[in-house]
């Protein structure tokens, strides 16, 4: 996993700036839903996946150092954890935890060990 396991690494081929929403996001084992929201903060940059109906509807926030790559043709983005490695990471309230440190950290020092 990324140093900066808060930026997208060079070789995703993301651009600052480019609207991620509604991107198809595909874990190393196959699609895990589409993307909600995104952020390219420095140091806080992620992606909040809607997974529908593969996590019964819930929303998981993916650090934007997860990212492998973004496919600007196909509207996918890869990263490099499996599905269940998502669906253990740290449970995610888009309407409590966007924006909460805390938050951050448990989900940053979660995706650093997988």
């Amino acid at each position: 996993m990324s140093d900066n396991i808060w930026g997208y690494q060079p070789t995703t081929g993301h651009t600052a700036g480019t609207d991620l929403t509604g991107r198809t996001v595909e874990a190393t084992d196959g699609g895990i839903g589409k993307v909600d929201k995104h952020s390219d903060d420095v140091n806080s940059a992620y992606l909040i996946v809607d997974t529908d109906v593969w996590i019964f509807g819930e929303h998981v926030l993916l650090s934007a150092g997860t990212v492998k790559t973004v496919d600007q043709a196909e509207r996918k983005i890869h990263v490099g954890l499996t599905k269940k490695q998502i669906k253990d990471s740290p449970e995610f309230d888009k309407d409590k935890h966007v924006g909460d440190a805390g938050h951050h950290e448990q989900v940053g020092g979660y995706y650093q060990t997988h």
